[in-house]
């Protein structure tokens, strides 16, 4: 497929640049395959799911990691950091008028100095002072990085709103958007239930928001993501799966984690860390998930791509159009769907 096979029309009205009033407020799709779409709200969600369901989340934990300072000229720039590589060092964009070469010193808006020590394709690598630690100086000082659609500065309350209720390891520098409808009483809704709620990390990175430049979507280089999966998730999962329970991920970041562990490893997830450049597309073979919760995407990216792949592609591309008619908030801080695995895409056993 193409690039262009994933485009739509959005109005710029429809993208949400600020959270609701409350978690569960936003509307939800339901789209099951063969039958109409469903309009609900995110607060129905406990009720459409059984007991025995496996329901999976991202505990990841978002970071100020916009940092602004100033080159040794003067200069201003902007530091968004890619990925934490240790206490002192990590992979950054760094966004100034004239590019800063291997060596400079900035001079970080805070009182303190990172220094370049090299270049990993457009990316800079940065280092503190082995006195400092680079993340306690981006939770003083930095900025929530807001997706770049959101079109004002961030605020004091997306440092709360711009993050899970259950968010726990610092580590992403965007937020696992559909878990952002949820909390704590909607996680023991869940519970009582009878579905089992658990966790996995898988740490955003700031290429969640790359485009697709290629139209050949087999040219596309995918990002790469680290996660971890606990022993006690990966048996939680593999005993639901022998027992034809369902698994149910709370966001595209939750799947990625765990269709790519299972990928590179033979079908079956691993407990364990690892890095993961899956990238989901219609045709693949999924291994885990059998329902998905998702915000709505953007128009010809990964994660539109991702979701299509799983509701099937003619299905999601209509359930977006019927989205834009009925106007649903789009985007990170938008309305979400529910979905289940079209039985007509790959699936692997």
């Amino acid at each position: 497929m193409k690039r262009q096979d994933f485009a739509y029309q959005l109005p710029d009205d429809l993208i949400a640049s600020q959270p609701l009033d409350n978690r569960t407020d936003s509307r939800l799709m339901v789209i099951h395959p063969g039958q109409p779409f469903a309009h609900r709200q995110v607060s129905d969600l406990p009720s459409l799911i059984r007991a025995g369901d496996v329901v999976v989340a991202n505990n990841t934990r978002v970071f100020p990691a916009r940092l602004f300072g100033a080159k040794a000229s003067g200069g201003r720039i902007e530091v968004m950091i890619e990925r934490l590589l240790s206490e002192h060092a990590v992979r950054a964009f760094v966004k100034a008028s004239k590019s800063p070469k291997e060596g400079a010193v900035l001079q970080m808006d805070g009182g303190f100095e990172l220094t370049i020590t090299g270049r990993d394709g457009d990316l800079f690598l940065l280092e503190s002072d082995p006195s400092l630690r680079i993340l306690e100086m981006a939770e003083a000082h930095g900025h929530i990085p807001l997706p770049p659609y959101i079109k004002r500065d961030d605020t004091a309350s997306d440092r709360e709103r711009y993050q899970t209720v259950f968010a726990k390891d610092s580590g992403a520098v965007a937020a696992p958007t559909a878990g952002l409808h949820i909390d704590e009483s909607m996680i023991q809704a869940i519970k009582e239930q009878g579905a089992t709620w658990c966790e996995v990390t898988l740490h955003v990175g700031a290429g969640t928001f790359n485009p697709v430049r290629v139209d050949d979507l087999s040219e596309h280089q995918m990002h790469g993501e680290w996660y971890n999966i606990s022993p006690e998730v990966c048996e939680t999962i593999q005993e639901a799966r022998a027992t034809g329970r369902r698994i149910i991920a709370i966001g595209t970041t939750t799947m990625r984690c765990l269709e790519g562990s299972a990928a590179a490893n033979g079908g079956q997830i691993k407990a364990g860390s690892d890095e993961t450049s899956i990238f989901i597309t219609p045709g693949y073979q999924f291994n885990v998930i059998d329902v998905l919760f998702t915000n709505f995407h953007l128009p010809e990216s990964t994660l539109l791509m991702l979701v299509s792949a799983f509701g099937g592609y003619e299905r999601m591309m209509a359930a977006y159009q019927e989205a834009v008619r009925e106007g649903y908030r789009f985007f990170s801080y938008g309305d979400a769907c529910l979905m289940t695995r079209d039985p007509e895409a790959s699936h692997a056993s």
